[in-house]
C-alpha cells in the first residue's frame, strides 16, 4: 500500500498534462486523516533495537517505504496555500522523527530520514521555484517552516546532537573517536554531517528571521 501511494504520487508530480494540484488533491483529501493516523500510529511510539536487528527486517523495510512516502508528500507541496494536514505533518509534527533519528534503529533509517529533514529545509514550492527564490509570505509554509525551526534548536539545544552517529560504525557528532575495538580508518559520513549541519543552519537562520524580541534571537 506504502509503495502503491507513493508510486502514484511520483508520477503525478512527473506528468505534464494532468493539472497536478486537482490531481494531487483527488488522491490525497480522503486519504488525510488516515495518513496523518498513520503517521502518528508508525513514529509515536519507543523503536525497540531488537525489531531493528537487520538493515533486511520487514520493520526496518517498512520504516524505509514510509520514509520514501514522506518524501514524495513533501514533493506534493506545489500549492502553498491548499496544503491538506497530511502534507505538513512532517513539519508540524517533527518531533516524532527527531526522536526516531536518535533511537536504536540501523543507521540507513537514520541517514533517510536525516536526508528528508535537509530536503524539508531546502524545498520550494512551484512559485518559488519558478521565480527561483523562496518566499514563506503564505501562512501555511511559515507556521510549518516555524514548527520545524522550534523543534529543530530544541532538541539542539539539549544533547540530540551528541546521539547522532555520523558513521555505521563509529563516530558521532562532534568526535573524532573511534568506537572500542573499530580499528577502521574510516572517517565520518559526510553526507550526514553536512546535512545535519545544514538543518540545524536552517532552522537558526528562519527562527532568527521570525523572532520579533531581540532576547529571543540571542
Amino acid at each position: 500500500c506504502l509503495w502503491t501511494l507513493t508510486t502514484v504520487l511520483r508520477e503525478t508530480l512527473k506528468d505534464a498534462v494532468l493539472p497536478k494540484a486537482g490531481a494531487l488533491r483527488k488522491v490525497l483529501a480522503p486519504l488525510d486523516a488516515v495518513l496523518e493516523g498513520f503517521y502518528n500510529a508508525i513514529l509515536f511510539h519507543h523503536f525497540d533495537s531488537h525489531h531493528y536487528t537487520s538493515p533486511y527486517s520487514e520493520a526496518t523495510n517498512n520504516l524505509i517505504s514510509f520514509t520514501d512516502l514522506l518524501e514524495a508528500l513533501l514533493a506534493s507541496r506545489t500549492e502553498p496555500e491548499l496544503l491538506l494536514r497530511c502534507q505538513r505533518m512532517l513539519f508540524l509534527k517533527v518531533s516524532y522523527v527527531l526522536n526516531l533519528i536518535s533511537s536504536p534503529v540501523p543507521y540507513v533509517i537514520k541517514k533517510k530520514f536525516i536526508l528528508l529533514l535537509k530536503k524539508c529545509v531546502l524545498h520550494k514550492s512551484r512559485e518559488d521555484a519558478e521565480s527561483g527564490s523562496v518566499s514563506l509570505q503564505t501562512v501555511p509554509l511559515c507556521e510549518d517552516m516555524l514548527a520545524l525551526s522550534n523543534a529543530v534548536l530544541q532538541v539542539v539545544n539539549l544533547t540530540w546532537l551528541n546521539q547522532i552517529p555520523l558513521d555505521e560504525k563509529s563516530s558521532y557528532f562532534g568526535s573524532s573517536e573511534p568506537a572500542p575495538g573499530d580499528d577502521s580508518q574510516g572517517g565520518s559520513d559526510q553526507t550526514v554531517l553536512r546535512a545535519l549541519s545544514l538543518v540545524v543552519l536552517k532552522a537558526l537562520e528562519f527562527k532568527i528571521h521570525n523572532s520579533a524580541a531581540e532576547a529571543e534571537v540571542k
